[in-house]
């Protein structure tokens, strides 16, 4: 596990989209895009760090898991059922809230970001 540094926050940003809209990207909207997270990731960079990232597959292609008395149950698809769905994420270091809304604002306005601060659990 990465340790986290004394002066940053640990935040995962969530980019969740409409499924179906990628159809209309044109190759003009697709380097908006690319843009768009170039300068996420130059924003983290410059004031903390990316820990992973990555692109998601469709919410058709996951697997559900749940625990139950008579053991392990395992549904094709996604929890639950929306519109819209995760496509992908960040896991960055980074000082405050306040930076991570500034480095979302770069992205496509398209996604709908949804920051969440990570927490340690004791074991």
């Amino acid at each position: 596990m990465t340790e986290q540094s004394s002066s940053t926050q640990r935040f995962v940003v969530l980019i969740t989209y409409t499924q179906g809209d990628e159809d209309a990207y044109t190759p003009e909207v697709h380097q908006r895009y690319v843009e768009g997270h170039r300068a996420f990731e130059q924003y983290v960079s410059t004031h903390g760090r990316v820990l992973s990232s990555a692109a998601l597959a469709d919410a058709d292609r996951a697997t559900t898991v749940r625990r139950r008395e008579s053991g392990v149950v395992t549904t094709e698809g996604p929890f639950a059922e929306t519109v819209e769905m995760i496509g992908g994420y960040y896991d960055v270091e980074l000082p405050d809230l306040d930076a991570a809304v500034e480095a979302c604002a770069l992205l496509p306005e398209e996604y709908t970001l949804e920051i969440r601060p990570t927490v340690r659990i004791s074991m």
